[in-house]
C-alpha cells in the first residue's frame, strides 16, 4: 500500500463500537470512520446497527462532506462488503456493496486479512476518535443530533490539525479524476 496519496485518489474506511448518551440512555453504537488519504480529512458517523444501510449511508455522508468521490476505497474484509475471502486478493464481493461502488464510480480495494496496517490512517483515526470525540461528548436527544455534532466536531478538528483540509485542492483532485 502506498504511503503518499494524490488529491482525490483514495479514502479508507473502518468501524468501531462506542458508547454515547442518547435519549437519556447509555447506548452502544456502531461507528463508521471514513478518512481521505491525501488531506487526512475524516468523518465519523454513529448508527444503532451495523448493516448495509449503515455502510451505504456512511458513504453518502462522507462524499457529501468531502464534496466528491475519490477514485478508490480501501477496506478490510467486512461482512457487509465481502461475502467470501479467497486466496491472495481474491474476494467474492457482496452484490449490494458492488452496486453501491458502481453507483458512486469508485474502485474498492480490500486489505489482506489481519493486516490493519494496510489502512493505517483510518485505524489510527479510530483510536484517536476515542480521545478527541467520545470522551468529550455531551448527551444528545437522538442519534440525528449526535451525528450533527460529530460532523461539526470532525470539521473543527480538521481546522485545528497541522494539515487542514483545503477544499480547492480536494475539488481539483476529484475533478481531475472525472476528466481522466
Amino acid at each position: 500500500m502506498p504511503l503518499v496519496f494524490e488529491p482525490g485518489e483514495a479514502f479508507q474506511i473502518d468501524s468501531s463500537e462506542d458508547w454515547a448518551h442518547v435519549g437519556g440512555e447509555r447506548v452502544k453504537l456502531q461507528v463508521a470512520h471514513i478518512k481521505l488519504s491525501h488531506r487526512r480529512a475524516f468523518l465519523v458517523r454513529a448508527y444503532l446497527l451495523q448493516t448495509h444501510e449503515m455502510l451505504f449511508d456512511a458513504h453518502w455522508h462522507a462524499f457529501r462532506v468531502f464534496e466528491g468521490v475519490p477514485g478508490r476505497g480501501i477496506y478490510d474484509n467486512m461482512k457487509t462488503a465481502v461475502d467470501r475471502v479467497g486466496v491472495g486478493k481474491k474476494r467474492d464481493v457482496n452484490a449490494r456493496f458492488l452496486s453501491m461502488t458502481s453507483h458512486y464510480v469508485f474502485e474498492p480495494e480490500f486489505c489482506n486479512p489481519a493486516a490493519g496496517w494496510e489502512k493505517g490512517q483510518v485505524e489510527k483515526n479510530v483510536r484517536d476518535a476515542r480521545h478527541r470525540l467520545w470522551q468529550v461528548m455531551p448527551a444528545f436527544p437522538d442519534i440525528d443530533a449526535l451525528n450533527i455534532w460529530l460532523e461539526e466536531r470532525c470539521k473543527a478538528l480538521w481546522a485545528e490539525s497541522n494539515r487542514p483540509i483545503e477544499a480547492a485542492c480536494l475539488i481539483a483532485g476529484f475533478r481531475a479524476k472525472t476528466r481522466a
